[in-house]
């Protein structure tokens, strides 16, 4: 009898179903719809095993996936590993051949902070409205970092809905960029960039890591393992390094991540009202980030003969590259012969950079 005791079908909750179903829906929208599989399928099983009972998986000090929550998250270990192997898969060689291109992906940025001051008009702290209003950059591992250490009680659920609406990018921009275009618009054909000099390439991690370091000395460690990795695959001396970042050390780390991610989704944590609202201002967030990148293309337009497509301007979400794809996407619909993926990465990589500053900004002021 004590060992049908111990069983734990007796201690399931209704609460734990449900939660342990949404980690089910994730796996399926990994494998079936393929939506950012490499996080949504570690995640969405991070959150079922955290809702099957007496696993203490996440007991403190004890739990397997407590450790790699702890050693990985809490100690700020996983995002800026991740943040290494994106800065080695990044070519900034469109950016910096359209330098202007970053103001698109500063604008982009506008999602953050009116979605932190909504937030926080509506009753979160401010510890929280930074949190959330960081979904709207489209950047998992920096909402993940932020939340670790300004509002760890929001990090599942916060993280979820940047990896959620980061995967459905062609889904949310494609009505935005449409509402705020006209056929003519999305029909600019953008002149052709200047080859950027590899001595450039090199240079620019270096420069970009001192100027934004000591502007915003909290992004320094995401900042500094993105443009790190980027000197690796520029440098060109470095090969297996940037092989091992690019890979290995990118799967292993993506791994750890995801299901630490998903286990701080018990169903006391999620099933609140507040949780179920930070969905609605995350998505909130994201469409005003894509609005903003839209529209100040749009004022660029008006001072310059040199025309910006301002589908471009939606790509400075950094939810990189599918932003770029969806641009690219809308601009061979309005003209086959139009060919703007290049150009879009340039706002789509400037967006990185600044919501990491965003970020910076908020691990000033809160932490």
């Amino acid at each position: 009898m004590a060992f049908f005791d111990q069983l734990g079908f007796w201690s399931l909750t209704p609460g734990m179903v449900f939660t342990g179903c949404i980690g089910l829906v994730l796996i399926y929208l990994a494998i079936r719809k393929q939506y950012e599989p490499l996080l949504l399928l570690p995640i969405g099983f991070g959150i079922l095993v955290a809702n099957l009972p007496l696993t203490h998986l996440m007991e403190p000090g004890e739990g397997l996936l407590w450790r790699f929550y702890h050693y990985g998250i809490e100690w700020e270990v996983i995002p800026p590993l991740i943040f290494l192997g994106l800065g080695a898969h990044t070519d900034f060689g469109p950016l910096l051949s359209q330098p202007r291109l970053i103001f698109l992906g500063a604008a982009a940025q506008g999602g953050v902070y009116v979605t932190f001051f909504v937030a926080h008009a509506v009753g979160f702290s401010l510890e929280e409205a930074a949190t959330i209003g960081i979904i709207g950059g489209a950047d998992g591992p920096t909402t993940i970092f932020l939340a670790a250490q300004i509002a760890p009680q929001l990090l599942g659920a916060c993280a979820v809905a940047a990896y959620s609406y980061m995967a459905l990018v062609p889904i949310i921009q494609p009505p935005i960029m449409r509402a705020l275009t006209t056929e003519k618009e999305r029909k600019i054909r953008m002149k052709k960039s200047r080859k950027v000099p590899q001595l450039e390439k090199i240079l620019f991690p270096i420069v970009a890591t001192i100027v934004i370091v000591l502007l915003v000395p909290q992004s320094a460690a995401l900042i500094s393992m993105f443009m790190l990795g980027n000197l690796f695959r520029e440098s060109k001396v470095v090969d297996r390094l940037t092989d091992t970042v690019q890979n290995s050390l990118m799967n292993i780390v993506t791994i750890f991540l995801g299901i630490s991610v998903g286990a701080t989704m018990s169903a006391e944590t999620f099933l609140r009202s507040d949780v179920i609202f930070i969905f609605f201002l995350g998505l909130f967030a994201f469409m005003i980030g894509t609005a903003t990148g839209i529209l100040l293309a749009k004022l660029m337009n008006l001072f310059t003969e040199d025309k910006i497509n301002p589908l471009v301007g939606a790509a400075g979400v950094s939810a990189v590259p599918m932003a770029a794809r969806v641009v690219q996407k809308m601009g061979a619909e309005a003209d086959k012969k139009n060919y703007l993926l290049m150009f879009a990465m340039g706002p789509n990589l400037a967006g990185v950079i600044g919501t990491v500053i965003a970020a910076g900004i908020f691990l000033t002021i809160f932490k």
